[in-house]
């Protein structure tokens, strides 16, 4: 899953990227509402975590403008002020989660994964397809009542796939998923990443793929 983060405090804003990378994420950042909107216009995020206090434009006119224009992506607000008019108003403009500094970092990351969860209408940390068995929370999963020795990117492209189960999932949005800026990605990557995925699934669950639109994860079922 990626998240991007506007944070204009360069030091914290890095801090916070690492300990979300540290935990399985991809994560972009940038220190200001412009460099946000441009982000957001041109990539896929699974989840915006903004502050409040940005330069030039506060970052709830920025929430308030992606609301206005029907963004439904999660929004969780981390910011210093920590006033109940502040928090109102956030969660009044969209915002779907409020945090102050300083934080916990275990409490951020499972705030962000609870976050995209419900984004995705997955109401647990467990999620099971057919003989395939994932807990989101622990990063683990199993097949057939076996544990499987996952890759951070292997996990990543499972844990898209569990969340859309049943939904296709094109190859632009598993790079998205996996990849923030830095990293270089291809499509044949995707696809050497998928084959090691669907050697692990065995018959617990298959990948299917759908010719020119991406993959789909289904049960075992035939």
């Amino acid at each position: 899953m990626r998240i991007l983060i506007v944070e204009d405090d360069a030091l914290l804003g890095d801090a916070v990227r690492t300990a979300l990378e540290s935990a399985g994420f991809a994560a972009d950042l940038v220190g200001s509402a412009e460099s946000a909107r441009s982000a957001l216009q041109t990539e896929s995020f699974d989840l915006l975590i903004l502050d409040i206090g940005l330069p030039r434009e506060n970052g709830l006119r920025l929430l308030q403008g992606l609301r206005n224009r029907g963004k439904i992506l999660p929004v969780l607000m981390l910011t210093a002020r920590d006033g109940l008019s502040d928090r109102v108003a956030a969660l009044d403009l969209g915002a779907d989660d409020y945090m102050t500094k300083p934080f916990e970092v275990p409490e951020l990351i499972a705030r962000c994964r609870a976050l995209i969860r419900r984004a995705n209408a997955v109401a647990s940390s467990t999620v099971t397809l057919g003989k395939l068995t994932l807990d989101i929370a622990h990063k683990e999963a199993s097949a057939d009542g076996q544990p499987l020795e996952l890759t951070q990117r292997e996990w990543a492209i499972l844990e898209c796939f569990a969340l859309n189960a049943g939904r296709l999932v094109s190859k632009d949005r598993l790079m998205s998923t996996i990849a923030s800026w830095e990293d270089e990605l291809t499509p044949n990557a995707i696809e050497q990443y998928v084959s090691r995925l669907r050697a692990k699934l065995g018959a617990a669950a298959r990948i299917r793929a759908v010719r020119g639109m991406g993959y789909r994860l289904d049960d075992g079922a035939a």
